[in-house]
């Protein structure tokens, strides 16, 4: 044997697995890892019982097809879901940090920079209860040099006299709403950033290792950890261009749309998945509130608790009972467009192209108005009905 590989240290092999975060990225990625890695013990916790209860329910929290499936195979066995954060992190050779990165409501940033303060409270959480070595993985939906915070937090807290350190990684999220489960057990790549280190290598040779029992080794790829965030930041929401949405229904709403009833049929982010984060529909709806709208809503898979979560800012005293008095959630699209004065299709789900809209049509305020924000309806068809359509990057009302 090479002399050189007698000194080399000894691959990591990752036993047991915690999540921290039970939301749309962590709940379906542990799934899929725990279902292709039935060796791995994979354990899901959140801050959230009610969260955690749904998840060992037969009613998930989110839906994504495919996933209740693979819960239903793997949950009880090499699966599990719990509150006890400390717990998973003490037993854990690898930790996903996947909690909740909210837009700032207040100070420097407020309206579009993220708030890091979860993630930040997590890897102090992992610093202070870790009583062995750990990988741990940026996992959320964050910005460019989060990991690079993490880091810095981590080594900070590194107990050296206990043989106690932390690598960081960091494994972008690439998953669309709605295909989530059909992504990951097939993705087409997966990326793994870590430091240039030694033990940062040997970290994310185990971490593909793991996603390895599935996916080929060519389509794991490796990078330094900041171009590993800064693939991540190939799509950014275009905040301005949702404000010029908004101008857009006022002005043809006669330049008010203060006591009118706005309808907005759509609150996931895309068809097909009752994930809300990042929805156009969240900043819509709160700035036809600033307009002192009355909101109607309807979505087939958003459920109800979901949209106060996005809607409401807890930081404003009485925000909770002033939405509730501007937004009505509604059961069904014809229930949502009954009296509107304008009509807004903020997700592409396939039920709003056939809906009867001449029916519609009858119980709607003249004259009758549909911002298509996605681009899915029959413009034509509508305008024969007596609809004005106006469609999202055109100027006027389609001819």
């Amino acid at each position: 044997m090479n002399q050189s590989n007698n000194n080399e240290p000894s691959p990591i092999t990752v036993k047991k697995i915690a999540c921290i975060g039970a939301g749309y990225v962590g709940g379906p990625t542990c799934s899929v890892i725990a279902y292709k890695c039935p060796q791995i013990q994979v354990t899901i916790v959140d801050v959230n019982p009610d969260r955690i209860n749904q998840w060992n329910s037969d009613s998930l929290p989110i839906f994504e097809p495919g996933l209740e499936e693979i819960i239903l195979k793997c949950r009880g066995k090499n699966l599990f879901f719990d509150t006890d954060i400390d717990k998973a992190i003490k037993e854990a050779d690898l930790i996903f940090v996947s909690v909740n990165t909210p837009t700032k409501q207040s100070g420097i940033g407020s309206g579009y920079a993220a708030d890091l303060s979860y993630v930040e409270l997590c890897t102090r959480r992992i610093a202070t209860v870790a009583a062995t070595s750990k990988i741990v993985v940026e996992k959320s939906t964050v910005p460019c040099r989060t990991a690079e915070s993490m880091r810095k937090i981590l080594e900070s807290n590194s107990k050296p006299n206990l043989n106690i350190t932390f690598d960081i990684l960091s494994n972008p999220e690439f998953l669309a709403e709605g295909t989530a489960i059909k992504d990951l057990l097939n993705p087409d790549r997966v990326l793994i950033g870590s430091l240039g280190t030694p033990s940062g290598k040997r970290a994310q040779a185990a971490l593909v290792d793991v996603y390895a029992n599935w996916v080929p080794r060519e389509k794991c790829v490796t990078t330094g950890l900041w171009s590993s965030e800064l693939t991540k930041l190939v799509i950014i929401m275009n905040e301005s261009q949702k404000r010029r949405f908004t101008t857009k229904v006022v002005k043809e709403l006669f330049n008010t749309i203060r006591g009118k009833k706005i309808t907005v049929l759509g609150f996931a982010f895309k068809k097909d998945t009752g994930d809300t984060r990042c929805s156009a529909s969240i900043t819509l709806i709160k700035q036809f509130r600033e307009e002192g709208a009355q909101i109607s809503i309807y979505d087939p898979k958003v459920k109800e608790n979901q949209y106060w979560l996005d809607l409401v800012n807890p930081q404003v005293p009485g925000d909770d009972q002033a939405a509730r008095k501007q937004i009505t959630i509604c059961k069904s699209a014809e229930e949502a467009c009954h009296g509107a004065s304008g009509i807004v299709i903020a997700t592409e789900w396939d039920e709003f192209k056939s809906l009867d809209w001449k029916k519609i049509y009858e119980t709607v305020d003249k004259p009758a108005t549909i911002f298509d924000g996605r681009l899915i309806l029959d413009q034509k068809a509508l305008k024969s009905i007596g609809f004005k359509v106006f469609v999202i990057g055109k100027g006027e009302e389609l001819k």
